[in-house]
């Protein structure tokens, strides 16, 4: 049997590559001459830099930036050899993985650190820029971002505003005098993980600010603020984000590159896959075992399991699917190509147990999913 095992990251748990090593091991234990093709996915969230580096070369950039609390940190981001493009992964400076739970604070949160590495990026020679935006701790619109490339964000007084989502309902006047004008220069495509617009009840706000740490009234403030950004946005720059698919990525950071950057937002994991030469694996195996943190509702929100489940069906290979937990509402996945879903957790237990045991777990759940998968062959 010959199988593609081309999972996502487990969000604060396994990186993609980690992810795919376990499954493997699980696919020999039930079938040692399994032929196994390993490549880790991402959707534009954690684990870009990682996919890319499986289908290019790729030289990593070590780099010093703030963190979303604006502490410096060593962070990395990539450049395509013999090009003069830069592959920045959002995470790696403004990421959710980088914070504490008790830290976790979407109205404080920046997204400074990510401009930084566009900045970088800029004084590398580099003029077209691959952005993959999702996994952030932020809600900031991208803010913070524009800031670190030169922008201010100034409140009726002409002070400029602090960092954070919390604030940009003081937002009065954009100044963009010192914006780093070598962005003008540049082709800039965000690899986006979700297609949602920037406000509304399926927007930034309300869909990710709790995971990052929003509580219901803080979910309010944040959609407010977006909204008010998204209005001073089209009166100083004449760019209407507000609806755009996409512009919700990252807390707003897709408004944000769209409207300061002019970046293209295209769907993180059909980039990400194209990039990779997804389709020549499909092409010759017979199985495909992806896998993510969570599967839910949003996972038909351009998530890496409707991309590669999707291409997977256009060639008839069935998709399984292991999760470290079933949401709710999530029986449309099945029509997009998914064959079945297992969590792997195999018995009650806390979070922090089954992130400590995550490798073995996936491991376990690969085996007797392919244990079973052999029972009629014999």
């Amino acid at each position: 049997m010959r199988v593609l095992v081309a999972p996502d990251s487990f969000k604060e748990c396994l990186s993609s590559k980690e992810v795919a090593t376990a499954i493997s091991k699980g696919i020999k234990n039930a079938i040692p001459d399994a032929e196994v093709f390993e490549v880790p996915i991402s959707d534009g969230g954690e684990g870009v830099l990682e996919a890319v580096m499986q289908g290019a070369e790729m030289e990593l950039v070590s780099v010093t930036v703030m963190d979303p609390l604006l502490r410096p940190i060593a962070s990395t981001y990539g450049i395509l050899k013999n090009t003069n493009t830069a592959v920045v992964e959002m995470a790696k400076a403004s990421g959710l993985e980088l914070l504490t739970e008790q830290e976790k604070n979407p109205l404080l949160t920046s997204t400074y650190g990510t401009g930084q590495l566009i900045k970088h990026a800029l004084d590398s020679g580099c003029r077209k820029i691959v952005i993959g935006i999702g996994g952030s701790a932020t809600n900031d619109g991208g803010a913070g971002m524009v800031r670190a490339l030169g922008g201010k964000f100034l409140d009726v007084e002409g002070n400029e505003l602090k960092d954070g989502g919390g604030n940009l309902g003081n937002l009065a006047h954009i100044d963009l005098l010192n914006f780093d004008s070598r962005i003008d220069e540049c082709e800039i495509q965000v690899a986006c993980d979700v297609s949602n617009p920037l406000t509304g009840k399926n927007g930034a706000s309300f869909i990710y600010g709790k995971q990052k740490g929003g509580s219901i009234t803080d979910l309010e403030v944040l959609d407010e603020n977006l909204s008010h950004y998204a209005s001073i946005i089209k009166k100083d720059l004449g760019v209407d984000v507000l609806t755009i698919p996409g512009t919700g990525a990252a807390g707003g950071t897709g408004a944000g590159l769209l409207a300061f950057m002019n970046a293209a937002l295209v769907n993180g994991i059909e980039l990400i896959l194209k990039t990779i030469g997804i389709e020549t694996y499909l092409k010759k195996v017979d199985l495909v075992i992806t896998g993510e943190g969570k599967i839910d509702e949003q996972t038909l929100n351009g998530k890496s399991i409707l991309g590669i489940a999707t291409m997977a069906k256009l060639h008839y290979v069935p998709v399984i699917v292991l999760t470290g937990k079933i949401g709710d509402k999530i029986e449309h996945i099945y029509g997009v190509g998914v064959t079945a879903i297992f969590s792997i957790v195999n018995r009650p237990m806390q979070l922090s147990e089954a992130i400590n045991e995550a490798p073995l777990l996936i491991e376990q759940c690969a085996m007797n999913v392919m244990a079973t998968m052999q029972c009629n062959k014999k």
